[in-house]
């Protein structure tokens, strides 16, 4: 197999097979292919996007969590976490906040909470979309029921976050304990779609145990499930996790996956994680040169960020919300890009023809 064959044919058609895939990342450090792909991911990115870049206001409201992942650091086994729930009243008004701010998207994150009842999240969601129609709410609250997930969108979620973490069968077994089931995952990604959600998916770079094949297989679940929004990167070990002295994921490699990504589903939603600005200090402004174009700032009461502690050394955990906007408002803008008060929806267009036929 050429690389630059198998490189060219990707921009051409945006889909690989497995091995395909497995040989382009196995061979990511040639500066030609990297070349190549990065810079038709930032072709896309602007012929869809321009030089916009979205926010999320990101609002963790629990970090209580029934299931018991074992690279988590909110896993419920871990007893050294300190737990809170926010109230209702508290969740309108990091919103209240956000929107004053520039935020035209607001994400309830939290782990996997009996507490928040399908009725407790219905009522506020719908708190949220009478206060501030105009704006998306997205869900990232975990696996779900598909009636459940119905009563949500009914009451108004737009969006659904719930990344898969490994395609891999024999993979997700390392990660998860017997109870978890990756075919329940799976299933709820595609429920979501059914619903008529914006869905999110999306997997940990360098988790343990994690091949070049594993990747391989995540990018053609990606593939097939073609998700509005993919969230990708790099695992950062938790001190108080079987995982603690696993190393962290490369940047490098989480860079080439972004391109790959936004090569293979060009009008993507697609961040420029927190955990990319964890492990290299400038990784969210390389997240958005290698194609990205969405920031997650955080929009939690900073008394509960560090509390929210799904790895160590997370960044941000001390900034009040507006200090974080405009701290990476100044930092996007410094290489060319522009924050957005936009909901920034998933420009669809039906087919991506037009571009397939412009290969730079």
């Amino acid at each position: 197999m050429n690389i630059y064959d198998i490189a060219y044919r990707f921009i051409e058609e945006n889909k690989l097979d497995r091995d395909e895939y497995a040989f382009l990342i196995d061979r990511r450090n040639d500066e030609k292919l990297k070349s190549i792909i990065t810079d038709e991911a930032v072709r896309r990115r602007k012929m869809y996007y321009g030089d916009k870049v979205f926010t999320r206001g990101l609002i963790e409201f629990t970090n209580i969590c029934k299931n018991d992942c074992y690279y988590c650091g909110i896993r419920r086994s871990n007893s050294n976490a300190d737990r809170y729930r926010m109230t209702e009243e508290e969740i309108i008004k990091c919103c209240e906040n956000g929107y004053n701010l520039g935020f035209r998207t607001f994400v309830l994150q939290g782990g996997e909470d009996p507490f928040y009842t399908d009725e407790m999240i219905v009522r506020i969601v719908k708190s949220i979309k009478a206060e501030y129609p105009q704006c998306a709410v997205t869900l990232s609250i975990g696996e779900k029921s598909y009636e459940s997930y119905k009563l949500y969108r009914e009451a108004g979620a737009d969006r659904y976050l719930l990344r898969h973490e490994t395609a891999d069968e024999a993979h997700y077994r390392t990660l998860h304990p017997e109870e978890m089931s990756l075919s329940n995952r799976k299933q709820c990604l595609y429920n979501l779609k059914e619903l008529g959600y914006q869905v999110g998916a999306g997997f940990m770079v360098g988790s343990p145990g994690q091949t070049v094949e594993n990747i391989a297989e995540d990018l053609c679940f990606l593939q097939e499930l073609q998700p509005d929004m993919v969230g990708i990167g790099p695992f950062i070990p938790h001190s108080d996790t079987i995982f603690a002295n696993e190393k962290s994921g490369d940047v490098e490699l989480t860079l080439f996956l972004l391109s790959v990504i936004r090569v293979m589903i060009p009008d993507v939603l697609l961040p420029a994680t927190t955990a990319l600005g964890t492990v290299d200090p400038s990784g969210r402004e390389k997240g958005i040169l290698a194609g990205a174009n969405v920031v997650m700032p955080n929009l939690s009461p900073v008394d509960n960020r560090k509390k929210y502690d799904l790895y160590d050394n997370k960044i941000c955990t001390g900034e009040e919300a507006a200090e974080c906007r405009g701290c990476l408002e100044r930092r996007i803008n410094s290489i060319g890009y522009r924050i957005v008060a936009e909901r920034g929806d998933r420009q669809h267009t039906g087919t991506h023809k037009e571009e397939e036929r412009i290969i730079t």
